[in-house]
């Protein structure tokens, strides 16, 4: 279980660093897109990154913030996906499925950690 656990913790790391280093290189000017790109979505990023690589040190040390930290981010994903698909006439499609990836990714990290440690305690 334990090797699970450090499995989800470098999934969010990873999905962290890839989203500061990506989110930063467009907010700098580094990376020009060539579709509109949303400075609030594309800071979200950055500052969800940060919180990510938190939450990967906090899984990895099996800390209890970790697993509040992961619910978090999962669901902020979550409702920020369904707000530019829904709601928003300005977000790219590159954007809806970037944020689809991380929605993907931060619930394989959920399973690893939570759902399949449970279910092999049983």
């Amino acid at each position: 279980m334990k090797t699970l656990k450090r499995i989800a913790a470098i999934l969010a790391l990873f999905i962290g660093a890839m989203s500061v280093f990506a989110g930063t290189k467009v907010l700098l000017g580094v990376d020009a897109k060539d579709y509109h790109v949303m400075v609030g979505l594309v800071t979200y990023n950055v500052i969800f990154g940060l919180i990510s690589i938190t939450t990967a040190f906090f899984l990895w040390t099996e800390n209890k913030l970790g697993k509040v930290l992961m619910s978090l981010v999962l669901a902020a994903h979550l409702i920020t996906l369904i707000y530019i698909t829904n709601f928003s006439d300005n977000a790219a499609t590159e954007s809806k499925m970037a944020m689809l990836f991380r929605v993907t990714i931060w619930v394989i990290i959920s399973v690893l950690y939570v759902v399949i440690p449970k279910f092999l305690k049983k």
